[in-house]
This record gives structure tokens, sequence and C-alpha cells, in this order.
């Protein structure tokens, strides 16, 4: 079978991504920052793949260096994202300027490589973020000229970037634009903004559940639509939404908690007013105040019709996430 690049393989998203592609029978080279990383993964991966046609080049989103050895031989790319966060950095630069200038390298360097096409790992974030109460699709950009916080700032410009870098060559590209991201990990450090918030409701650190509805999307189901982009018919130069249509409320996610046996998930709503001044001197509150209040409805049908998506229902996302963090 073919060989596929996959960046930030030890990730929640990528290791699922890696596993998806080595059960299909690809050739999966995984970038690695360190070799010291290699072998957790490996590990992780050989609980639910082959591991046989796996190995690792070792590769640096902020270097040159190590890009033209992993690809070589390569017939695509998975760039997979950087996590889920809201919380602000100190600097949006912090975040603006690897998430740029490391999907520009990845993406040159792939075409260099003479990769058939590159499927970048981008964000809903890159879609509804800075945009009143609507429906969205894939023709529809974030406004980044609006107070929308540095997460979706930087994954709006790397995406913008894949897209030019991309028009001066000749390899296709496809973007999935996933929302929240739920469903146990294979391994992996669950970091991230749905992680950080199960595991609070879990343990009952979430006394109020924020007004806040977001497009979400099972992490299997992610790394299928990934791999199916890579060869579908029609994905070439498309952006694909992979999350529900409408967005679920965090009460939503809270309910199914409690129902699933997780007595100290919270029950009442915070009021905006307290999230606004919380917002002050808390990074996570004031990355949450662009999407308070705000229901984005997003048309994920060219993902249900191009890629032959079906979707996984969120409540089972929810119950086995939580089960897997509860171990």
């Amino acid at each position: 079978m073919e060989k596929v690049l996959v960046t930030g393989i030890t990730g929640y998203i990528g290791q699922h991504c890696a596993a998806e592609l080595l059960r299909g029978g690809y050739d999966v080279v995984g970038t690695v920052r360190s070799r010291s990383k290699a072998d957790a993964t490996r590990a992780a991966l050989s609980r639910v793949a082959p591991v046989s046609n796996l190995r690792f080049a070792e590769a640096d989103l902020l270097s040159d260096s190590g890009w033209a050895e992993g690809m070589e031989g390569c017939s695509y790319v998975l760039h997979v994202a950087s996590p889920f966060l809201l919380a602000e950095p100190r600097h949006e630069r912090e975040l603006i300027g690897p998430a740029v200038e490391g999907t520009q390298r990845v993406v040159a360097a792939a075409q260099r490589a003479g990769v058939k096409r590159l499927v970048l790992t981008s964000s809903t974030f890159a879609i509804i973020a800075g945009k009143p109460t609507g429906t969205y699709g894939p023709k529809d950009w974030s406004d980044t000229e609006a107070d929308i916080g540095a997460y979706a700032k930087s994954k709006t410009l790397a995406e913008r970037a894949a897209w030019e870098v991309a028009a001066n060559g000749r390899m296709e590209l496809t973007v999935i634009n996933p929302g929240a991201v739920f469903g146990p990990s294979l391994g992996a450090a669950m970091d991230g903004q749905s992680v950080a918030m199960m595991t609070k409701m879990i343990a009952g650190k979430v006394p109020l559940i924020p007004d806040m509805a977001l497009g979400m999307v099972d992490v299997r189901d992610v790394a299928k639509l990934h791999v199916t982009a890579m060869t579908a018919t029609g994905a070439a130069g498309a952006r694909f939404i992979a999350c529900t249509a409408q967005p679920v409320e965090m009460a939503t996610l809270a309910e199914v908690l409690r129902g699933a046996g997780y007595a100290k998930a919270p029950s009442r709503k915070a009021p905006t007013f307290l999230l606004k001044f919380m917002s002050r001197f808390d990074r996570e509150a004031k990355g949450m105040m662009p999407f308070i209040g705000k229901k984005a409805t997003l048309d994920n049908s060219a993902t249900l019709a191009v890629l032959k998506w079906q979707p996984t229902p969120m409540a089972e996302s929810f119950r086995e996430m939580a089960a897997a963090l509860s171990h």
C-alpha cells in the first residue's frame, strides 16, 4: 500500500488517524520532535492496529530539517493540528506564529516531495468565530479583525496560509474542519479544551455550566474522515465541516454525564455577567467570551455526501470519554 506521513502522531487526534491508516494497510511515517516519544506511541497503537508498517521521522514544525527525509516516497500527508484550546495565551503570537509557520513549512515540503494530496486538520473556529448566531458552511471564514481569541485566529490564519501555499503547486489540498472533539484516547495525553472541561465536570470542579454551544464530533470520526479525504473523488480543493450540524450545549454534555452516574456534573447555568467578570483574570473564561450565547449552525452536508460520513452519536462519545478519564 501507499505511504502516508502523519504530523502530530503522538497527539490525541494524530494517534487515531495513524491507527485508521495502519488498519487500512497503509505504510505510516509519524513525525516526532524527539524519538523518545516514539516508543509510547508505538505501544499505544499496537493495542488497536498492526504496527509492522509504522516508522518515525524526527522533524520539528519550526525547523526545515527532517521533512524531506520523512516525506520521501509518501503519496499523502495528514497534517494534524494542535489541540483545541480556549484559554488565552499571554501573547497571541505564542499560538499564531508557530501555527502559521509550521503549516506553511509542511505544505511546502509536501509539494517539493511530490505528494499527491495533503489533508489538513483545521477547525470550525476558522469558520464561525466573530460571527453572529446563524448558519455557516465551507465557504465561510472567521473574522480575524474581530476579538475572536488567539486560538480561533491561529486556526484561521494557518488554514488560509495552507491554501495560499498550495495554490502555487500541483499538490491537492483538502481540509477537515472539526468542531470540539470528544471520545476516548488511545493513550496520548488527552490535552485540550474538551478534555479539560469533561475532567472538571466529572470531578465536580465546574459548579456552573457556561451558556456555550458548539458543533461537536467523535475523535474516531475525525480520523476516518481524514483517511477517506485522502483519496475521495471530489475532495480535492474542498473544506469539510466535521461536527454536528446543530450546536450542542454544554448543558447537554453535563446532562449526559449525570445520566451516566457522574453525580458531580453541574446542573445550573452560569450567568453571563459572572463569566464576563471572571474573564478579567481567568484566561479560560476570557477565551470563552467570543462564543458565549452564540449558536452557529453548520452545514455539514458535503461531508455526509462526499466523504460518506455516518456520525457517531455524541452521547456515546461523552460516555466513553468519561469512562476513559475515570479509570
